[in-house]
């Protein structure tokens, strides 16, 4: 009998986690239909075991795991285009950032990887809409962000966004970022509600603004030799097995954020809705970010994220229809 292939996978996160149960479904997924053809081992949480959150990407990438997951943002650097997606304020709605990424954008996206690392990307979880955190003040417009010190994912896109908000940036990876949290060393991080309670942040900041600044996907992404290597079948079901996990985990997400959020609010915190003018003031002060934009990435991507915008929208307008 042949030796099975194993298939290592693992991200940053506990087990409980959207992500984690998703990956749990394609290993479970893949192993109802290969049985001892395939092995399949987890690290859920590579962190756990003294890694840098962002060393989930080397660990694939060098074939130390077979696939894991991680925010595009983390890899702008070497991918300039993914700096697109980390633009402020791009979507409006879950919907029209889902339609986005699962269109002609989001294989744009995977292709523009693919040409620079060693990776494929077999599809997108949802990480969500970000909010700001912080353990000094309430936060209502860009003049309250004033002097802040706030962690930021590693994109240079992303710190240019706070720094046009008044705050000064910190391009930390996560697991520098939650000690320095913890130790108070600096006042304030944007995450979704989610994660923000996944890493205990909301027992060190007070005060949460519900801000929607940035929409991040995370790649699902696997060594490319690899994969490539792998008999067609199982390239085939793991495809699938990925389209059902991202299914499962867009759906797990929004049930997150609700109890995320109520888990913020039962430890006291105080979360703040902005009213559209206040909103508005945020949009306002990153426009130069936006405007420079179409000169760094074209014309191309804005007209993809148009097109799946009004797909969207035609879309909630067909279910709406079908309703009455």
């Amino acid at each position: 009998m042949a030796k099975p292939i194993k298939i290592s996978m693992g991200g940053y996160g506990p087990p409980t986690t959207s992500f984690s149960r998703s990956l749990k479904l394609i290993g479970d997924t893949l192993a109802a239909r290969f049985a001892d053809r395939i092995s399949v081992d987890y690290v859920w949480n590579i962190m756990d075991h003294g890694h840098r959150a962002e060393e989930i990407l080397t660990l694939v990438e060098n074939g130390a795991m077979t696939l894991g997951y991680q925010s595009s943002s983390y890899l702008t650097d070497r991918v300039p285009e993914l700096g697109f997606v980390d633009l402020p304020f791009l979507f409006e709605h879950r919907e029209e950032a889902r339609a986005a990424i699962d269109g002609e954008l989001g294989r744009f996206l995977a292709r523009s990887i693919e040409a620079r690392v060693n990776y494929r990307i077999i599809g997108y979880f949802e990480n969500g809409f970000r909010h700001i955190s912080n353990r000094l003040r309430t936060v209502r417009t860009p003049a309250d962000l004033k002097g802040m010190r706030i962690r930021v994912l590693p994109s240079e896109v992303q710190a240019r966004t706070f720094e046009l908000l008044g705050a000064i940036p910190l391009r930390w990876d996560l697991t520098e970022a939650i000690a320095a949290i913890k130790a108070g060393t600096i006042d304030a991080q944007e995450n979704p509600f989610a994660n923000t309670v996944t890493y205990g942040v909301h027992k060190f900041h007070h005060f949460h603004t519900v801000t929607n600044h940035f929409y991040i996907s995370r790649p699902i992404f696997l060594n490319r030799a690899e994969f490539d290597a792998w008999p067609r079948d199982l390239q085939s079901a793991m495809r699938e097995a990925v389209i059902k996990a991202v299914a499962f985990q867009r759906e797990l997400a929004i049930a997150e954020d609700r109890e995320a959020r109520a888990a913020i609010e039962a430890a006291g915190c105080e979360i703040t809705a902005l009213t559209p003018e206040q909103h508005a003031l945020f949009r306002e002060a990153v426009d130069p970010l936006l405007q420079e934009a179409w000169q760094t990435y074209g014309a191309d991507v804005f007209e993809m994220v148009a097109a799946a915008k009004e797909a969207a929208a035609d879309a909630v307008a067909m279910d709406t229809a079908a309703k009455f």
